[in-house]
């Protein structure tokens, strides 16, 4: 790869570029390119919730944090936007009262296609859904 990786840093930085993503509020844990992984954590907050009071994770705000985390960890290595072309979640069991960690880890970043899987933990480290995203590589 000729690019250097994007730092933990320049990711931080590069989630408020957009309204949504600075919404979800993550915060960058680790970026490796080394192992081409990327973590994040999300806190809970009432938005969030699938019902008022409920403190358990809706589906959607943990769909994109899947979908988010996967494009910037292949971000990290292209240091440029990618658009997602499809993603799948399977929720494993309820996240309750807790904040979420999402570890993404490239499987391919190929001229056309990239394939990231992402694994969804609450803070026991018990594992509460995971993801498989492909994204547009193509240059833009």
């Amino acid at each position: 790869m000729s690019e250097v990786p994007l730092t933990k840093e320049e990711l931080q930085q590069g989630l408020a570029r957009s309204s949504f993503i600075a919404f979800m509020g993550l915060e960058v844990l680790e970026a490796d390119p080394a192992r081409e992984e990327v973590s994040m954590r999300m806190a809970m907050r009432p938005e969030f919730e699938r019902g008022p009071g409920s403190k358990q994770w809706h589906g959607g705000p943990m769909a994109a944090l899947i979908d988010t985390v996967g494009d910037y960890a292949l971000v990290m290595m292209l240091r440029r936007p990618l658009p997602t072309i499809n993603f799948r979640v399977d929720y494993l069991r309820p996240a309750i009262d807790t904040a979420l960690i999402a570890t993404a880890r490239v499987r391919r970043a190929g001229k056309s296609v990239g394939v990231v899987d992402v694994d969804v933990y609450d803070e026991k480290r018990n594992l509460v859904a995971i993801g498989r995203a492909t994204y547009s590589t193509l240059p833009g």
